[in-house]
C-alpha cells in the first residue's frame, strides 16, 4: 500500500484531523463515497444533520429549517429513533429526507463486517417503521468505513454520504462564530454541509445555524435535502 493511501485511510477515520474542507484529492481517491453535488451545477446548499433525533436539539433545528423555507437530511441513529418517535415523524412530516447513521453509532474500525452490517440493519428497521424510503442513504459515525464495508453496503443498495464541508459545531474549541464561518467561507453551490443535532453541539448550532441559513438564503441559494 502506497504512503499516500495510508494516509488518505487515517485522513477518512479520524475526524479530529480533518479539515473543514475536504480537499479534492481525497474525492478523487475515494470515488464510491458521495462528497458533494458540484456536477449538478445548482445554487444549492445541502444540509445534513447527524446523531438525531434528540428533544429540543432536534425540533430547534426543524423550527429554524421552516423559518427559511429550508429542506435538510437527517442522519439518524436507531437508538434515537426509537427513543423519540414523534420527533422522527416531525423530521419527516416537514419535508425532509433521512439516512442511517447505524444503530448505536458504530464504530466500523472495531466492529467485524457481520456485526457492523447486522448494526446498520438494525437502524434501517427503525427507519422502516416510520417511512418506506425511496433512496438508502447511509453516513458513517466519524467517517470510518473499511473497503469491505464499503462494498456490503453498495450491495445493499446504499448510497454512502460523506461530506464538502464540516462546521465541526461538536468540537468545544469551536466557537459559534467559528462554526458559521467554517460553513459560510468553505461552501459554494453543491456542497454537502455536515452540523450534528447533538447535546453536544447544541451551543454552537442555536447561533451558527441561523447565521447560515440566513446567509445563504439572502444569497439566493436554495437550501434543499438529499
Amino acid at each position: 500500500m502506497s504512503l499516500f493511501l495510508k494516509e488518505a485511510q487515517f485522513f477518512i477515520s479520524s475526524l479530529k484531523i480533518i479539515p473543514v474542507k475536504t480537499p479534492e484529492s481525497i474525492k478523487l481517491l475515494f470515488p464510491n463515497y458521495t462528497w458533494d453535488f458540484y456536477a449538478k451545477k445548482e445554487k444549492k446548499i445541502y444540509l445534513t444533520f447527524d446523531d438525531g433525533p434528540i428533544p429540543e436539539v432536534t425540533e430547534f433545528i426543524l423550527d429554524q429549517l421552516q423559518l427559511f423555507n429550508a429542506k435538510a437530511t437527517f442522519f439518524c441513529i436507531g437508538e434515537n429513533i426509537k427513543k423519540h418517535p414523534h420527533i422522527f415523524n416531525k423530521i419527516l412530516s416537514e419535508g425532509h429526507s433521512v439516512g442511517n447513521h447505524t444503530m448505536n453509532h458504530l464504530k466500523a474500525r472495531k466492529s467485524t463486517l457481520s456485526s457492523f452490517l447486522e448494526n446498520v440493519e438494525k437502524c434501517e428497521k427503525q427507519i422502516k417503521e416510520h417511512t418506506e424510503l425511496k433512496s438508502k442513504l447511509f453516513r458513517p459515525p466519524y467517517g470510518q468505513l473499511s473497503k469491505s464495508k464499503l462494498i456490503e453496503l453498495r450491495k445493499l443498495g446504499y448510497n454512502i454520504i460523506l461530506w464538502d464541508v464540516l462546521s465541526k459545531d461538536w468540537d468545544k474549541n469551536t466557537s459559534p462564530e467559528q462554526c458559521s464561518n467554517n460553513v459560510i467561507d468553505n461552501s459554494k453551490s453543491g456542497s454537502i454541509i455536515v452540523f450534528h443535532d447533538s447535546i453536544k453541539a447544541s451551543k454552537n448550532i442555536e447561533i451558527a445555524l441561523p447565521k447560515v441559513l440566513k446567509h445563504f438564503t439572502n444569497k439566493g441559494y436554495v437550501l434543499d435535502k438529499i
